[in-house]
């Protein structure tokens, strides 16, 4: 049986906090992207197409977004708000980045691998800020 969205029904997203290992000192880095079109610092993140797995499209808008593939660990707490009048529910997963590199592109015009505190303190929506608390947790480093 197929349901049809309505206004009321959330629009469905995913994404990943991407962290991994600094390549200079070995200390815990994030990843964030930069979206020109909200000109904000968010995780990568996206709509989920039609009958997508969360997950399947938290590792595919990280791929498009960061151009890096992901390894997901521990799902992270899903956030709820309000997006063009519309409410939004967006799940998410800690992911360790497997290789890759960032090219520029209409979403995303640049990354940033920062410090968790730094990571925190960059992110947009003060929303994005527990997930990045909920990663550490997550990897026990909290």
């Amino acid at each position: 049986m197929t349901q049809t969205q309505t206004n009321d029904d959330p629009v469905q997203a995913a994404g990943c906090v991407l962290w991994r290992r600094s390549p200079v000192d070995g200390e815990l880095e994030v990843c964030l992207v930069h979206r020109p079109k909200y000109d904000d610092w968010s995780h990568p993140k996206g709509k989920l197409k039609r009958d997508e797995d969360p997950l399947s499209g938290a590792l595919r808008e990280v791929a498009e977004e960061s151009g890096y593939g992901a390894v997901p660990g521990a799902e992270l707490p899903t956030l709820h708000y309000e997006a063009n009048g519309r409410p939004k529910q967006v799940r998410y997963w800690a992911a360790e980045a497997a290789g890759g590199a960032f090219a520029p592109n209409d979403e995303v015009d640049r990354i940033l691998w920062l410090p968790p505190a730094a990571a925190r303190a960059r992110l947009t929506q003060p929303r994005d800020r527990t997930l990045v608390d909920a990663l550490l947790e997550s990897l026990h480093l909290a």
